[in-house]
């Protein structure tokens, strides 16, 4: 041991007992000496908390000063103590040894370390002017102000002043116990401060501990919660570049394919003509090389084009068909006159049919269901309304992100889209998609 005593002090370095005391006398200072007499106003509560929602709707707004009522109420009750123990003494010292302690309890709503140096700090000059020995060193309402004080400075501060606190207390009741115990002294009641102080401040600390958990919960909770939204959103966007680069690359390969054929079914094109053809599919090969380069990192390594050509509004017929084999009553309802639209349109009004219906699946068993689809001049609507849920199913929600995919996709095509209940107590999704003049064209320039 001398030896490693030595090597440490030829080393520069401390002792291991040295940071440790270190530490201790830091958590010190910073628990009861940095900023002790701070301002720190007590906040109001919360209304939505356990409690406030048993109470009435005419006073649950009153309900968040609950902690402030209890303080002002406990140093009342200080006051009265002192009022009490000095009956038919009349004198002003009396009155003092309880506005001392209740000034003290009052502070804790604002300078809450303060609090309890002011309470330590009055203990003996409250017993002097109470002139009573029955109970050194606290007085009754000394004893039960410096109480209150504790437990509240603990609620509002954490575990660790809670401890610095009663090791404070303790070190001050020893030292009276030790310094003025005598003959003329009656009982000393610092062995009942630190015992009930204890008691209190454990049961503080523990609900502290555990709102804390709580909150950390209900962050985490959120945070997850955001997380999933996130990686929803863009499992939702990969989908739908993976169905955009099938539909974009089967319509580059057509037009490559077009070029190429083109010269050979004119006879005896201009050169010009045949060069044309030439430049057209040079950049539509290099245009499908390049969309394969940029968006073949979306698909998974076991992802496999589908060999079927992607669903439009044609295919709803089928859609509807296989619902109702699922035990959904739909009817479908068009307006309108019906046309051919970009396939990019007709995909996504595709999905987001299937998606709600698979919504009244889930969430309305039993229900009837009803798609609208609207050709407008500007582009197409969609509405699709479920009923409540009737029968002996039980609804089997999903995880929430069918609603999520739906907007990403209306949003990808400067759409607009609400869901919401309806009146009857079912759920209706509206959408309406844009298709510019310039989509509704045919190559002829004439009206699709």
């Amino acid at each position: 041991m001398t030896e490693t005593t030595e090597q440490l002090k030829a080393s520069g370095r401390k002792s291991p007992e040295y940071h440790l005391v270190r530490e201790a006398f830091g958590g010190l200072r910073e628990a009861l000496f940095r900023d002790a007499f701070a301002y720190r106003l007590l906040p109001p509560r919360t209304a939505e908390g356990r409690m406030a929602r048993l109470l009435p709707k005419r006073i649950r707004a009153y309900a968040v000063w609950t902690p402030h009522a209890l303080v002002i109420g406990a140093a009342l009750i200080t006051l009265f103590t002192a009022y009490q123990v000095g009956l038919g003494s009349g004198g002003i010292a009396h009155l003092l040894t309880g506005l001392i302690p209740a000034t003290a309890v009052l502070m804790t709503l604002v300078r809450p370390v303060g609090a309890f140096w002011v309470s330590l700090a009055s203990t003996p000059f409250t017993a002097v002017l109470g002139n009573t020995w029955d109970g050194w060193p606290w007085t009754p309402p000394a004893f039960f102000g410096h109480l209150v004080v504790m437990v509240v400075v603990a609620a509002r501060t954490g575990p660790r002043t809670a401890l610095w606190m009663w090791l404070g207390t303790a070190a001050y009741g020893l030292g009276v116990e030790v310094g003025l115990s005598g003959p003329g002294y009656g009982g000393s009641d610092a062995p009942m401060m630190l015992f009930l102080s204890a008691l209190g401040l454990l049961v503080t600390t523990v609900v502290h501990v555990r709102r804390e958990a709580q909150r950390e919960v209900t962050v985490q909770r959120t945070v997850t919660a955001i997380e999933r939204d996130k990686r929803t959103l863009l499992e939702e966007r990969t989908n739908i570049a993976r169905e955009l680069h099938d539909v974009v690359a089967h319509h580059m390969s057509v037009v490559a394919i077009q070029a190429e054929a083109a010269p050979y079914r004119v006879e005896n094109p201009p050169p010009e003509l045949e060069q044309a053809f030439v430049t057209i599919r040079e950049n539509a090969v290099s245009a499908l090389t390049e969309l394969r380069r940029v968006l073949g990192v979306v698909r998974a390594e076991d992802y496999e084009a589908p060999d079927a050509p992607q669903p439009t509004l044609a295919d709803l017929d089928r859609l509807l068909a296989n619902v109702r084999d699922a035990g959904l009553t739909v009817d479908k309802v068009v307006t309108g006159a019906a046309r051919e639209l970009p396939q990019g349109v007709e995909l996504s009004a595709y999905r987001i049919v299937q998606e709600a219906l698979s919504n009244s699946l889930r969430h309305a068993p039993g229900a009837a269901a009803r798609v609208e689809v609207g050709y407008v001049l500007g582009g197409l609507g969609l509405r699709i309304v479920n009923g409540p849920a009737t029968g002996l199913v039980k609804p089997s929600p999903g995880a929430g992100h069918g609603i999520t995919g739906m907007r990403e996709r209306v949003t990808m095509l400067n759409g607009e889209m609400t869901a919401e209940p309806a009146a009857d107590g079912g759920y209706e999704v509206t959408v309406f998609l844009p298709v510019p003049l310039a989509d509704r064209l045919d190559p002829a320039g004439e009206d699709a």
